[in-house]
């Protein structure tokens, strides 16, 4: 089709739908919200706080956000009213604890549902996710749990081998004391 036909208005579409094509493949899991009642301006702070946390948040047509995911990503149940998404491209769960702040200190956006890991949860689920440690508390947790075994044996042993020393010099004090 010749592109002098094609209105601009469909072109500026296609631009958006294919960005959120690019989004849609890169990215790990997707997070649908509820934005109605945030202003441009905590808007604005959401998406740069969960920036940072290798995400993004985009409010577009639910129609754009369906045709950039068709057969990519199958949702189950229909978006309705004004949805923005969270595209989670590396460890989800410091976007989800920006959103969890977010809902905690304004009570928006609120969670419609998700998509994590092939999974398809709901707002509950997710808040209940972004409650959980991050990985790398989990992976410090995990090397702490696996040394501390190690560190008891370590101290037990250390403590024996004080003990037989101390004796060894209150046996070898007494026997000076005797000798003169």
């Amino acid at each position: 089709m010749d592109n002098k036909r094609i209105s601009p208005n469909r072109q500026r579409k296609e631009k958006i739908v294919a960005k959120l094509l690019e989004k849609v493949n890169r990215a790990k899991g997707f997070v649908f919200t509820s934005y109605q009642g945030l202003t441009h301006k905590q808007l604005e702070g959401l998406k740069k706080a969960v920036k940072g946390f290798d995400a993004d948040f985009v409010a577009t047509k639910n129609s754009l956000i369906l045709k950039a995911m068709e057969g990519k990503v199958k949702i189950e149940g229909e978006l309705k009213n004004a949805t923005a998404t969270l595209f989670l491209y590396g460890d989800p769960m410091m976007p989800l604890k920006a959103i969890a702040k977010s809902i905690k200190e304004l009570s928006l956006p609120s969670i419609k549902f998700g998509i994590l890991d092939g999974l398809q949860m709901n707002g509950e689920q997710l808040l209940k996710l972004s409650t959980l440690p991050t990985r790398e508390t989990l992976l410090t947790q995990l090397v702490v749990g696996l040394k501390s075994p190690i560190s008891g044996l370590h101290r037990a042993l250390n403590w024996n081998l004080q003990k037989f020393v101390m004796t060894l010099q209150t046996i070898s004090d007494k026997k000076q004391a005797t000798i003169q």
